[in-house]
């Protein structure tokens, strides 16, 4: 180093140097013009010096020279050391792996002696020289596991360009990721989750339950969730008389999910003399970057599960759901208290709005249609402009739409494109959404990203899609049906409400198909909207109309019965003729029709439409049709689901529906 510094001392001397001796040069020109002898003398001089600094450049040349080869020298000994001494296992492979240098760390790691020679693969399995890069700059990265050690390697093309042709070789280093993985993974199981815990029907297992008996219930309860705060090593708190807040390490999850969530059938199987078991529904939010963001997964969580009906647990991991119960039917809330304050807030965004469009799902359905009227109804009695979002009809809207049409009470632009919604969308308007809360299912997906204010009714589960960006949202799985909540919905917007025959037609129809002419998911609620509508000019008769069938569709209807499959002994499969005109429809209306067969538990009837495969899922409730259709992409609920197949055939999809029979047989037979 010493060295280093004196030489380039001396270099900026020498470069001062020429600068003094063209001074020296210029004065003696000076003084030879004015006496010549003297300037003789001086030029002598100038000489003399001269000679002297060309020697000492010459000497200094020499003496750089020297120092470079020595340099050199010591760098080339230094690059040998360090690849002999380099503290990461090290190789040099040729263009077909095979191995032509390692350093002692690489032998080491590998544990095998000569290995001089040969290929990379045969000793280091997970490597393959097809995947080593083309490019010299390019660097191959592989993250593997090798005797129980994580390691991560570095492959480099290089070329050796001394030679005459070049020739590649390839530069492997291994760094060894073992530790840095470990502190990740104690960091993850230190790592505090949050959950929330609701009970779904306090109110009314209250309600059922002797009021000596109640604070019984509530410490039996406690206790429960306090037992598994233990099991987990967590702390929980009680902040509402139905809601509980659970932090533990997330090491304990896995616990949890392996039990998959005993706590559900624990709480449910207690019984003090309630009628109603009590359900739980748990949110929990897993590898937030800190605890608000983890509190933000946990709620999202929770109301995903209270949006699928309640008694399961959710968890929110990123952007990955796991699902855990719903295995429950959903009970009826006897409390209007939610569906008015829910009005009342519809109510006020309809005010500030200019206009309003209420859309509904892909393929409407009489449900869809008859809410979307009933909305409808409360924005005209609200002075607001609506239009209904609809491109194209199917079979079993066709009655009720025709009425609509030919009706003189309504204006021509009540239904329009979506084209046309596109344009009348804006901020001052208001857009609804009645039974679908998926957004790819909507009738016009573009106009959830270009409306700034979205409402959704829907009785459907809520899938891990769902609309998000919603101002408001009443999402009821207990509800029979869309018409249900939006009859309801009615009788709190306005003081008088004044429905026309027609549009109590079509909220009556959608009750009347959801709940299969009242004999399924039907409740209190359900009758005495029913009776609300009768009483404003509902008439069953004209109903019914709505729903007749032709005789291709009920030809096609009986040979899905008798074709159907029957598999595992008490679930059918069938497959519903494709040349009629509403083979969805027909397919639902088998799948009904195949449950009142003697033995059948489940149903299941596809039927094929505009190069895709729908598909109809009923059940009695014993099998939860809805967690088989969430497998298969889809969703509803327990006793009532479906799910879509693009680019793919009947057969294709029937293996895929056994398969997640099996998968979801296995699942219960475990739990």
């Amino acid at each position: 180093m010493k060295k280093k510094v004196f030489f380039l001392k001396r270099q900026t001397l020498f470069r001062w140097s020429h600068v003094y001796m063209g001074m020296i040069g210029f004065f003696s020109l000076i003084i030879f013009l004015l006496n010549w002898k003297l300037g003789i003398l001086a030029f002598m001089i100038f000489v003399t010096l001269i000679i002297i600094h060309i020697n000492h450049i010459i000497q200094y040349r020499n003496s750089m020279t020297e120092y470079l080869k020595n340099l050199h020298g010591t760098i080339h000994s230094a690059e040998n050391n360090m690849l002999l001494t380099f503290p990461f296992p090290y190789a040099i492979l040729d263009m077909e792996g095979r191995i032509q240098w390692y350093n002692p760390k690489f032998e080491s790691l590998v544990s095998q002696k000569q290995i001089f020679h040969r290929e990379i693969g045969h000793i280091l399995p997970e490597f393959d020289v097809v995947h080593f890069p083309t490019e010299p700059d390019e660097i191959w990265v592989k993250h593997f596991e090798y005797n129980e050690r994580h390691y991560k390697a570095f492959t480099q093309r290089m070329l050796q360009a001394d030679e005459e042709e070049k020739e590649s070789l390839y530069i492997l280093y291994l760094l060894d990721e073992t530790q840095n993985i470990e502190l990740k993974a104690q960091k993850i199981r230190q790592q505090t989750l949050v959950s929330l815990i609701y009970i779904d029907n306090y109110e009314e297992v209250m309600q059922s339950l002797e009021e000596v008996r109640r604070p019984l219930l509530v410490a039996l309860i406690d206790r429960k969730l306090n037992a598994l705060a233990g099991e987990v090593e967590g702390i929980i708190k009680k902040f509402e008389r139905d809601k509980y807040l659970l932090l533990f390490p997330h090491q304990h999850l896995k616990l949890l999910e392996e039990r998959r969530f005993e706590i559900l059938d624990i709480v449910r199987e207690i019984h003090i003399g309630n009628d109603l078991p009590v359900t739980l529904s748990i949110g929990i939010g897993v590898k937030g970057k800190d605890l608000p963001q983890s509190m933000d997964y946990a709620r999202a969580a929770i109301d995903l599960a209270l949006g699928r009906g309640g008694d399961q647990a959710v968890i929110k991991n990123t952007d990955k759901y796991s699902f855990y119960g719903g295995k429950t039917k959903e009970v009826e809330k006897s409390t209007r208290v939610k569906a008015r304050i829910k009005a009342y807030a519809l109510k006020e965004l309809i005010e500030e709005s200019e206009r309003v469009l209420i859309m509904g799902h892909k393929g409407p359905d009489v449900d869809s249609l008859g809410a979307a009227m009933g909305v409808y109804r409360g924005a005209t009695l609200l002075n607001k402009k609506a239009h209904i979002v609809l491109n194209e009809t199917t079979t079993s809207i066709q009655a009720l739409y025709d009425k609509l049409k030919e009706s003189q009470d309504y204006e021509e632009d009540l239904f329009v494109s979506s084209v046309q919604a596109i344009g009348l969308s804006g901020e001052k308007t208001l857009l609804i959404i009645v039974d679908v809360n998926r957004p790819s299912y909507v009738e016009c997906p573009e106009l959830l990203e270009l409306s700034k204010n979205i409402v959704v009714f829907d009785h459907h589960r809520t899938s891990v899609e769902f609309i998000q960006n919603a101002v408001l949202s009443y999402v009821e799985p207990y509800a029979s049906s869309t018409c249900e909540m939006i009859t309801e919905i009615l009788q709190y917007m306005v003081d008088k409400v004044k429905l026309r025959p027609l549009e109590a037609d079509a909220l009556f129809a959608g009750i009347t198909v959801d709940t299969k002419n009242f004999s399924i998911k039907t409740g209190v609620r359900t009758f005495e909207a029913a009776a609300f509508l009768r009483r404003h000019g509902a008439d069953s008769t004209r109903v019914k109309m709505f729903f007749q069938n032709d005789m291709a569709s009920y030809r096609a209807r009986a040979s899905a019965v008798k074709d159907a499959e029957i598999y595992r002994d008490d679930i059918a499969i069938s497959l519903c003729p494709s040349d009629i005109p509403n083979p969805a429809l027909t397919a639902a209306q088998a799948a009904d029709e195949l449950l009142n067969i003697s033995g059948i538990t489940a149903s299941f009837v596809m039927s094929s439409m505009d190069h895709q495969v729908l598909m109809s899922a009923r059940s009695l409730g014993d099998i939860n049709v809805q967690l088989i259709m969430e497998k298969l992409g889809g969703g509803g609920h327990l006793t009532v689901a479906g799910a879509q197949f693009k680019n793919t055939t009947v057969d294709e999809v029937r293996q895929q529906l056994k398969q997640a029979i099996k998968e979801y047989l296995e699942e219960e037979n475990r739990g």
